[in-house]
């Protein structure tokens, strides 16, 4: 195959994976693969139910796999330039090992096929890579929550630990008893109640513990993701926005160089017909001559 033939053939192979038709596809045998491993956790007893769900599940894999190297082949190098190709690839990858041996702890993991949803529908995509471009915000306030939880369980041991060692008497028991004042489950009367019935003044502790917990600092996580989702569709209009000057500009240079060609023929006309009428008056200044 020539050189010149290869632009055609990559771009209809392009064009096939990324026709509509081919993407609802692939979603829908993702859900479809998402109904059937879920189908394997039920306990049922009929011998037809355990033979079909593998080979159902080796049909989707095959599928898979090839849906794979179609990509591979039509875009080439430019496949492995994007984290969701590698996403898919692993993802995919950990089906294709075997359900024995030592690799049986990776049966449980083709469930993450499931998550190919983030990489075949756009506004799922959108959401995932805004929560990554939040992560490093997310750290900072990450640590300073973990700050806030050191000191805390430092605090509530020393203070509780003597009165109600089961939840205050470690560190590491204090932590988790704080956490779950923080998600608010149960605090008041299976933490609290029993801690102020010896200590009276411990309400101001959880107080301002959940405070600056579960109002303030878990609050600023969701400030952080909605900016990153706010500059995400910011980033994606800018980038709409070039995408459509770039377009009007190649048109009006299109356009520009259409009129500047239709002048060229124009002004050849004009001097053909010029030459036209100068040869014909030149052939009646010699008939009249003549």
């Amino acid at each position: 195959m020539t050189d010149s033939s290869k632009p055609g053939w990559r771009s209809r192979l392009v064009a096939l994976v990324e026709h509509p038709v081919f993407l609802n596809f692939i979603t829908g045998l993702i859900l479809f693969n998402a109904v059937t491993l879920g189908l394997e956790t039920y306990p049922l007893d009929a011998a037809w139910f355990d033979i079909a769900l593998p080979v159902v599940d080796a049909v989707i894999v095959t599928v898979f796999v090839i849906e794979l190297l179609l990509k591979m082949i039509a875009y080439g190098p430019r496949f492995f330039r994007s984290g969701w190709n590698w996403f898919d690839v692993v993802v995919v990858g950990v089906s294709l090992f075997p359900d024995a041996g030592a690799f049986t702890v990776l049966r449980a993991l083709r469930i993450l096929r499931v998550f190919r949803l983030f990489s075949v529908m756009p506004e799922m995509r959108k959401v995932v890579e805004a929560l990554m471009r939040a992560i490093p915000g997310m750290g900072a306030i990450i640590a300073v929550l973990g700050l806030t939880f050191y000191v805390s369980a430092v605090m509530a041991t020393k203070l509780f630990g003597a009165s109600n060692p089961d939840l205050f008497g470690s560190l590491g028991g204090s932590a988790f008893t704080l956490f779950q004042v923080m998600t608010l489950e149960g605090w008041a009367m299976e933490v609290a109640r029993p801690v102020m019935a010896e200590i009276s003044f411990a309400w101001i502790f959880f107080l301002v513990f959940i405070v600056l917990t579960s109002f303030a600092i878990l609050n600023l996580f969701i400030a952080v993701i909605v900016d990153s989702l706010q500059s995400k569709h910011f980033d994606d209009e800018e980038e709409r926005g070039e995408k459509e000057a770039a377009e009007a500009h190649a048109e009006r240079a299109e356009l520009r160089a259409a009129l500047s060609d239709l002048r060229a023929e124009i002004a050849a006309l004009r001097g053909e017909v010029a030459q036209g009428m100068r040869s014909a008056s030149a052939s009646k200044a010699r008939d009249s001559d003549a």
